[in-house]
């Protein structure tokens, strides 16, 4: 399983909604990225550009998780979407290895 990191801004509509009627969001975002077979750790309303964060587990090996945020942007209760996987220290030594061996031979644009 992969880790994304996803963060978006709610619509003036959906925040309207929000003040009128207060709502916890996070167990319905849980229950739609489960649906999609992935796994929400974490939802967080955050201040600045985007107005939430959330850290999700998906399977990166097929669109399951892409298919959730086309739900949710349908809506039209959240807009600006923006994913981005996220990789473990471990993940990143991985391929830091990986690219040292793969390294040789490659010959930069122009050069």
């Amino acid at each position: 399983m992969a880790i994304y990191i996803t963060q978006g801004r709610y619509t003036d509509h959906a925040m309207k909604g929000m003040v009128d009627h207060p709502v916890d969001r996070a167990p319905a975002v849980a229950a739609l990225i489960e649906a999609a077979g992935g796994k929400m750790l974490d939802y967080y309303v955050t201040l600045g550009e985007y107005d939430f964060l959330i850290v999700s587990e998906a399977d990166p090996a097929n669109s399951d998780y892409l298919a959730a945020l086309m739900v949710a942007g349908a809506t039209g209760g959240v807009a600006n979407l923006t994913s981005t996987q996220a990789f473990t220290t471990a993940e990143a030594k991985s391929a830091m290895e990986k690219a040292n061996k793969i390294r040789a031979g490659f010959q930069p644009a122009g050069g």
